[in-house]
């Protein structure tokens, strides 16, 4: 595809993406610790306040999910639980897992300090090899993490498993063009950014490849609808505020330790091949 291949270099983990400084000092900065990207009305350009524009994210997740006051769901990489907060103020009971110890900490820390300990517990767990039983859960939901999954089948699978019959799972993740449909700068750039950022799933989640993989596992009322033009303006001010930044990274090559400010750039301007997606379904009756 090009001279140089990240399929050359092995793929940092997820460890290794959120361990980084760039990943924990801009993410404090930027969203105050949340990992997810705001909604906004079509149209809209200023993307200010942001707070605001993440927590209607958060609460188009809750309608997603469509589920009654004290259902049970699972957050499958809940980060410091500022999602499963919102959710468990909407009236939900939320597990919440990570699999970042420091993640774990400031999640423990963020639900005592709201009050919230007993709507919320929190464990250090792989959302591929989930230690529930079978039909714990009234809901699942991944709010970019799901693009993590080194085995997104087998995830899946898990998700399935520990659904009670009529449990609803939403995803709320990124897909692509297929390669032979965009330009091969936009295909490096992608293939670069999801090796760096450990998102092997958005490197498989060409259109449709979501619905056939949820559809394989057992999902049935399978939806998606396309957010893209609703985060536009967030994801605008981050190629802006990284644009600088962005051209000394490509002078010293040092885009392994930038991601973050990497793919603020290169997602923006190649924001024509890919999708901010919401993706439901419901494990059969």
């Amino acid at each position: 595809m090009n001279s140089f291949s990240v399929r050359e270099h092995s793929r940092p983990s997820v460890l290794d993406y959120y361990a980084t400084r760039e990943s924990r000092w801009g993410y404090q900065l930027f969203l105050s610790n949340t990992r997810h990207f705001g909604y906004y009305d079509i149209g809209k350009i200023w993307p200010f306040p942001i707070s605001k524009a993440l927590q209607r994210m958060e609460q188009k997740l809750f309608h997603q999910l469509n589920l009654t006051t004290g259902s049970k769901v699972l957050d499958a990489g809940a980060g410091v639980a500022n999602v499963a907060s919102y959710m468990a103020k909407q009236g939900l009971n939320v597990e919440a897992i990570d699999l970042v110890d420091r993640h774990i900490e400031l999640a423990k820390a963020n639900i005592s300090l709201r009050n919230l300990t007993d709507k919320i517990s929190v464990s250090k767990m792989n959302y591929q090899d989930l230690k529930f039983e079978d039909q714990r859960f009234d809901g699942i939901y991944t709010m970019e993490t799901f693009v993590h999954a080194s085995d997104p089948e087998k995830a899946l699978s898990e998700f399935y498993r520990t659904l009670k019959p009529g449990g609803r799972i939403a995803l709320f993740e990124y897909d692509k063009a297929n390669e032979e449909d965009m330009p091969i700068a936009a295909q490096k750039a992608y293939e670069h950014v999801n090796h760096y950022a450990s998102m092997p799933t958005f490197q498989m989640f060409t259109y449709g490849v979501p619905e056939k993989m949820l559809k394989k596992a057992g999902f049935v009322d399978i939806r998606i609808e396309d957010l893209s033009p609703n985060i536009l303006p967030m994801l605008r001010f981050f190629a802006i505020a990284a644009f600088i930044p962005y051209q000394f990274i490509k002078l010293f090559r040092l885009q392994s330790r930038f991601v973050n400010a990497m793919s603020a750039v290169e997602y923006y301007k190649y924001r024509k091949y890919m999708r901010y997606v919401s993706i439901t379904a419901k494990k059969p009756e």
